[in-house]
């Protein structure tokens, strides 16, 4: 008994902070061996930043690292994306590395967009986003799993902001009929932040167009409406924020018939009244080169020709002409 206190001391003595020590004894109280435990000395954690900006089209790094308790874990891991929500969005990318390999192969890339760029070994996940869209702008969790021995999982609660900025695109730009006759336009535009509308044509000026509100499902897409289009001409929708602008336009005409008729409008955008003056062009050449393969005839008196006679008019013979022979009794 003595000895084991001795022993017990010893270890106590040279035990780090947060140590502990779990000894076995037998029915008769001797000692039979001893188990030494460490505390963790880590918990689990994951440090991301709170957002990210990138411009669309370009490229952008989503950082990642995490830390946990189990001291040099060397097991099959997973390594995993989501957008969107924590737990419950739909995944964008997924790799998987065996036990003792450093490799995390790559089992989901959403579009083929989405590349690891962290090694999950030495507790890094981040990401990197190819060819970003104004579609990837939200929240993105990264999440690690170990399997094996061990089974155990930690998720980002909070996440990091991926936010998108683009320049203003038109996104699509009508003429539609109303009451009475009358036509209205609508103009719908995209961009981070979002776009301001402005509406010029016949009798308008340069009028500003109060936005309708987000487009679905993402707020970076805006529409306005001009209510009543009263002249005929052209009508200009530009879409402008901080990063540019852009402008779309459209033409209305009215063929207006018999008194009392209703009027017909023909609204075209700038590609269809090039379209429609160019098809005006080839028609005509068609129509030329039709009268030159095929040329009208013209009613033209026939050129008089001598006509043949059996009967000679000798009434018609020169004096110098030779003397006819005749029969003398």
């Amino acid at each position: 008994m003595e000895w084991s206190i001795r022993l017990l001391a010893c270890l106590v003595g040279i035990l780090p902070m947060g140590s502990f020590v779990r000894t076995k004894r037998d029915t008769t109280g001797n000692l039979l061996n001893t188990e030494v435990h460490s505390a963790p000395a880590q918990r689990w954690s994951m440090q991301v930043p709170a957002e990210v900006s990138a411009a669309a089209g370009e490229a952008a790094v989503l950082p990642c690292t995490f830390t946990h308790p189990h001291r040099h874990y060397d097991g099959p891991l997973t390594a995993i994306w989501r957008a969107g929500e924590v737990y419950a969005g739909p995944q964008v990318f997924r790799c998987a590395a065996a036990r003792g390999s450093e490799l995390c192969q790559t089992a989901l890339s959403l579009h083929g967009r989405f590349r690891l760029l962290g090694n999950p070994r030495r507790n890094d996940l981040s990401l990197r986003v190819e060819r970003l869209a104004l579609a990837d702008d939200g929240r993105y969790f990264c999440r690690v799993e170990f399997a094996g021995d061990v089974h155990d999982r930690y998720e980002s609660r909070h996440g990091v902001r991926l936010r998108v900025t683009a320049a203003p695109r038109i996104v699509s730009l009508s003429v539609l009929p109303g009451p009475a006759h009358a036509f209205r336009a609508l103009c719908t535009a995209e961009g981070e932040p979002p776009p301001v509308l402005a509406w010029s044509g016949p009798a308008l000026g340069n009028r500003s167009a109060a936005a309708s509100g987000p487009g679905q499902g993402h707020g970076h897409q805006v529409t306005a409406e001009l209510p009543a289009l009263a002249h005929d001409g052209r009508y200009t929708c530009t879409a402008s924020n901080s990063l540019g602008r852009a402008e779309a336009s459209v033409y209305l005409f009215r063929f207006r018939g018999a008194p009392g008729a209703p009027a017909l409008a023909l609204p075209l955008g700038a590609l269809g009244l090039k379209a429609l003056l160019l098809l005006g062009v080839l028609a005509a050449r068609a129509a030329a080169r039709r009268r030159r393969e095929h040329p009208v005839a013209q009613d033209t008196p026939p050129w008089p020709q001598a006509q043949e006679s059996n009967y000679e008019n000798l009434s018609q013979m020169s004096p110098r002409d030779p003397a006819a022979a005749t029969c003398l009794p």
